[in-house]
């Protein structure tokens, strides 16, 4: 019998596309908690299997030629479960790179725009006293996934999904397209957005994928007190470490 996927997570967007797709593909697997406001990914076998010490990370113990394989990065491990399942990640070359645009769309511009506003609105100002810099970071941020929004909703206007049938893209951007309050964006202005929103949290895995781990949320790291100040210290003080 075949062992599940570990699945090393924590309930972030991030965390979230690959649970998403593990439910959709009908993969089994385990959570392996990361919690990254402790530290947990600097440590020596998290990062032997993810070397940039980020989550998530997959070991599929049934990878090529039925020898374990680990996987780090959120896109390169969609494209890895699209491929050994068939499914969400078309074989033919120009439906599948439609999907990829959509895909590196999501790891090179939402999810990193999404992150930056979401420290400058939230986060920066607990840790830095001159506004101006706060203020500046949280208007450029914002403005930059407004527009990002609005790629997506102009897309929209003539399919369901972004590249067409439903895929690992629609599944990589929906966890980030959904903190949407956090980054400032007024949810109103793009209702196509909106209704890919229904569409796709309807769908019963989505659904699954969205609650895994949810238990394991722990302090804010907007909250005062020493445990937030950790968190916070440990995620945005990193420095280059041997």
């Amino acid at each position: 019998m075949t062992q599940p996927i570990e699945l090393h997570f924590w309930p972030t967007p991030n965390g979230r596309k690959i649970s998403i797709a593990l439910e959709e593909m009908e993969l089994a697997y385990t959570l392996k908690p990361v919690n990254i406001g402790r530290g947990d990914q600097f440590k020596p076998e998290f990062l032997a299997i993810s070397p940039n010490n980020r989550m998530p990370a997959i070991v599929d113990p049934d990878g090529p030629g039925r020898q374990p394989i680990s996987v780090f990065e959120s896109g390169a491990i969609l494209q890895y479960l699209g491929r050994k399942t068939g499914r969400f990640y078309p074989t033919d070359e120009r439906a599948r790179v439609e999907v990829e645009e959509w895909l590196f769309w999501q790891v090179g511009g939402l999810g990193p725009m999404g992150g930056q506003a979401n420290h400058f609105r939230a986060y920066a100002p607990s840790v830095i006293a001159d506004t101006r810099y706060t203020a500046y970071g949280a208007a450029r941020y914002t403005d930059e996934i407004d527009r990002l929004f609005g790629v997506m909703d102009r897309r929209l206007q003539d399919r369901d999904f972004l590249a067409g049938d439903y895929s690992i893209a629609d599944m990589a951007v929906l966890p980030w397209a959904l903190r949407y309050p956090a980054q400032g964006v007024q949810i109103d202005r793009f209702p196509r957005v909106q209704a890919w929103f229904d569409r796709t949290r309807a769908r019963p895995a989505v659904q699954a994928g969205l609650k895994a781990g949810e238990e394991l949320r722990g302090v804010a790291l907007s909250d005062p007190g020493k445990d937030g100040d950790k968190a916070r210290e440990v995620l945005f003080g990193q420095r280059a470490r041997k």
